[in-house]
């Protein structure tokens, strides 16, 4: 378009040079002259310089053209975002720990190719770097996602599955506490993305569904059948046997979130331990707002068939939390938050863990957070336990 106005606006003087050149060599001006001659021979150098330039805009355009046949991401709107977060720990017993870590990076890329197609990506970096000693370079999500009709969205790729609170909106100023809640961590375990394909949509106002079959968890003896260890972040991972989970969702009244999830997988070690079998996920939570008041509470609990699950305790693995909060300002909210889980309740050993929180988050602009809170964690038998201080600052954008 703008080379078409370009052109257009050239061709105005271009025709009026024709035009006086014409006109100065018809009858009325044949009597010829010297200045006559010179007018002549410099609309002769100015024509000339415009059939030059117009030449360079057709090419110009014509290269434009090709570029856009062939692709290049011509098309469409291209966004960028991420998020991030640093936290200070200074915790004692068990072993004093005091450090300082950028936990996460993440940078959000996304693309809209029309109206009904798009592409959403989150890259992340855990730890400041990834080394012999940690940290973690993967991608969280790439995914494309098409508008089937108005009420249905569908969704192919690596993405989060649609499990409890924060598994699917955990940047750092959308909750409370330095740390994600050990719950929804531990037990369900977030961050936890898969590799598939999902099915999202509205029922009637207020209510929605998702349904998604993607890869599953791989845990071994090794591990105690523990779930968190079974996440292998869709790196070549084995898709021997898939994983199935199902939400309903109800959101018909303002500031309240009612939610329940079930997730299926044959083969919570991928057939690779006979002493396993298969695993179900049972999950619900409930958010609420109500002016500077608000509060989230979530239960969820697995149940793993096989010998080897049941001798390790680990048939069971159960964890809740509640959490109250008061916005004292509308930057500034303080909060409670009780957490209990246990990765080996089906037997009668001591393994559970609790953990009580009590911090405030203070947000100088809607997308930037200074957190701090108190740590106070009961472990079972002689195992590390975590208390003390912790610190932290995170955005998004």
């Amino acid at each position: 378009m703008k080379n078409a106005a370009l052109t257009s606006s050239i061709l105005k003087p271009a025709s009026l040079a024709l035009l006086i050149s014409a006109a100065l060599s018809g009858n009325a001006l044949a009597a010829s002259s010297p200045e006559i001659e010179a007018i002549q021979e410099e609309l002769s150098a100015m024509k000339e310089k415009l059939d030059l330039t117009l030449d360079m805009l057709e090419n110009q355009s014509g290269q434009n053209r090709q570029d856009s046949e062939h692709g290049h991401g011509s098309s469409g709107k291209t966004t960028l975002g991420g998020y991030g977060e640093m936290h200070y720990k200074n915790q004692t017993r068990g072993g004093d720990t005091s450090e300082i870590d950028f936990h996460r990076f993440i940078l959000f890329m996304g693309h809209e190719f029309n109206d009904k197609i798009r592409f959403f990506s989150e890259l992340e970096v855990e730890h400041a770097q990834s080394d012999k000693n940690g940290g973690e370079v993967a991608m969280e999500q790439a995914y494309l996602e098409f508008d089937l009709s108005p009420n249905t969205v569908s969704r192919a790729g690596i993405f989060l599955v649609p499990v409890g609170i924060i598994n699917e909106t955990h940047e750092p100023p959308t909750f409370y506490g330095v740390e994600r809640n050990p719950v929804e961590k531990n037990i369900i375990p977030a961050t936890w993305r898969e590799g598939g394909v999902t099915l999202s949509g509205r029922l009637s106002p207020g209510l929605s569904y998702d349904f998604a079959v993607h890869s599953g968890l791989e845990t071994s003896s090794d591990d105690n059948y523990t779930v968190r260890k079974g996440r292998n972040a869709v790196r070549e991972a084995p898709a021997n046997d898939p994983a199935y989970t199902a939400r309903i969702k109800w959101t018909g009244m303002p500031g309240l979130e009612i939610a329940a999830t079930v997730q299926r997988q044959t083969d919570l070690t991928q057939s690779k331990d006979g002493r396993a079998g298969s695993a179900t996920l049972l999950e619900t939570h409930v958010v609420w707002s109500r002016g500077p008041m608000s509060a989230r509470a979530l239960y969820a609990t697995w149940d793993l068939s096989g010998a080897g699950p049941a001798a390790a305790g680990a048939d069971e693995q159960t964890g809740w939390y509640v959490e109250p909060a008061y916005k004292v300002t509308p930057k500034l909210g303080l909060f409670a938050r009780y957490n209990q889980w246990d990765n080996q309740a089906g037997d009668n050993i001591d393994s559970e863990y609790t953990q009580t929180n009590i911090g405030l988050n203070y947000w100088p602009h809607p997308d930037v957070v200074i957190k701090a809170d108190f740590q106070d964690q009961n472990a079972p038998g002689k195992k590390k336990e975590f208390d003390g201080i912790n610190l932290g600052v995170g955005y998004q954008f």
